[in-house]
């Protein structure tokens, strides 16, 4: 079987990739509780011939896919969890929730595993079509990367140890090559624990947890100015100790988030994070309870690969749209709040030439960016996060996007929602499985592109070795589960 026969299959099993992405869309589960997505998956590999382990890495949640013999071992990662509060109307440029307060896609992860499925039934394809021993894939089902960093724990039991290359992918409003590098990230719950009392007649008597949270928040606001430039930290309340001023709350709860640009950088910071809860407890004389619920790393970016992606992404071409799928992304433009102004796509606001370029296919108001972002490799910070980055530490790894959205869609949206069980999603997706499929067959064909990743990676690693952010003793935790 030729490379463009194993991409033959994509079109043929067409009516099955666009199923996976639809009924993922429809079951919008949360970050380690997507029970019903999982399984779907998990028949649907069986039915395709796949051999599939589960669970893994402790999460009932995730699983692999494993296809073909021999090296080299190539990885494609799958996510398939929702957002909480963003479910909406598929098809519908106003805001229409199928059930108020209920999950939805709003990062289009539905549409992100879909199109590696469909990858990965393209190579299995020419995997069997060629003798034992030419090449071995893993279909990677992740859980949880909205805030269980799924692929975090499983880097940290050594599930992607094996692999030779991994690759990714992401829906977005552009098609381009994914390049540069990442935020680590690390998120931490604290809980105070005091005593109740009346507040105005035994005060005295009384020790309150959430004077401790505050205490801990304004600890946080003076370390803030004592921190590197690309470090972050952010908060939330998450339990306040209850709706009763005249209470001294007993119980009172705050999740913290940081970021650093390595996770080296994060955990050293977290270090100065912790003291301050310490200090908080004492000040208030409360006990604390701390949590650690889930840490990423840094992308290390792989020019090698991401060069390879690109060729294969020229060649393949880029979806084209109707003019009812025009309109559609249009009026959901309209409802914008807070349009951004910055151009589409991450090289366009790195690079001059290419900004240039994009300004020009943009001039014309279009609602769907139907061109491919010139190639940019480079190493920029962006400061988002993703439990790619702990894949990468493992092994060379690089991603590209395209379009399932409106242009400029804002992140994290119920626009989002709105466009991701339609034809514009489903283009989207078609469009990464061959792009996917492509680049990893050139690399069974031409095995030495895995020598020249793999060289590039050891360069920009310099010596450092992964350091996982997930201690040994943590479990992943679901969305919701209390301490």
């Amino acid at each position: 079987m030729t490379k463009q026969d194993a991409l033959e299959v994509i079109n043929q099993k067409q009516d099955l990739i666009i199923e996976v992405s639809d009924t993922i869309w429809d079951y919008a589960e949360l970050s380690l509780l997507e029970k019903k997505s999982a399984a779907f998956y998990i028949q649907k590999l069986k039915d395709e011939g796949f051999d599939v382990q589960t669970p893994v890495a402790g999460m009932d949640t995730a699983f692999l896919g494993r296809v073909g013999s021999g090296r080299p071992i190539i990885g494609i990662l799958a996510e398939y969890d929702a957002l909480d509060g963003l479910s909406q109307q598929g098809g519908m440029a106003e805001r229409r929730p199928i059930e108020a307060g209920k999950p939805g896609h709003g990062c289009h992860h539905h549409a992100l595993g879909a199109g590696s499925f469909g990858a990965a039934l393209a190579v299995k394809a020419y995997l069997e079509s060629k003798p034992e021993g030419s090449g071995t894939l893993v279909f990677y089902g992740t859980p949880g990367e909205e805030g269980g960093a799924g692929k975090a724990f499983m880097a940290r039991d050594g599930v992607f140890d094996e692999l030779d290359i991994a690759f990714c992918w992401h829906p977005g409003s552009t098609n381009e090559v994914t390049t540069g590098t990442c935020n680590s990230s690390l998120q931490i719950e604290y809980k105070f624990t005091g005593v109740s009392a009346h507040a105005a007649g035994d005060p005295h008597l009384g020790r309150s947890a959430l004077d401790a949270v505050e205490l801990m928040n304004v600890g946080v606001q003076f370390l803030r100015e004592h921190m590197i430039d690309s470090a972050r930290i952010h908060y939330a309340i998450t339990d306040a100790g209850g709706y009763s001023p005249n209470v001294v709350q007993p119980e009172a709860q705050v999740l913290y988030m940081v970021r650093s640009q390595k996770v080296g950088q994060a955990l050293d910071l977290l270090k100065r994070l912790d003291k301050i809860a310490e200090g908080a407890a004492l000040m208030t004389e409360t006990t604390l309870k701390r949590r650690f619920i889930d840490g990423t790393s840094n992308t290390v970016p792989n020019f090698t690969l991401e060069k390879l992606l690109y060729d294969n992404f020229a060649q393949i071409g880029v979806p084209s749209y109707t003019e009812e799928e025009k309109a559609l992304a249009a009026a959901l433009i309209k409802t914008y709040e807070n349009p951004r102004t910055v151009l589409p796509g991450f090289a366009a606001n790195q690079d001059p030439e290419i900004g240039e370029y994009v300004k020009s296919k943009i001039a014309d108001g279009r609602p769907l960016n139907d061109f491919l972002v010139p190639y940019y490799s480079s190493t920029a910070m962006r400061m988002g996060s993703t439990d790619v980055g702990d894949v990468s530490w493992i092994c060379p790894t690089a991603q590209i996007t395209t379009v399932t959205q409106a242009s400029n869609s804002p992140g994290h949206s119920w626009q989002n929602v709105a466009i991701g069980n339609t034809s514009i999603a489903h283009k989207g997706v078609l469009c990464a499985s061959r792009v996917l499929a492509g680049a990893a067959i050139d690399i069974y064909e031409n095995p030495d592109i895995v020598a020249a990743a793999k060289a590039e990676w050891e360069k920009k690693l310099g010596g450092e070795s992964y350091r996982c952010p997930i201690p040994a003793d943590a479990v992943p935790i679901a969305v919701g589960d209390k301490m």
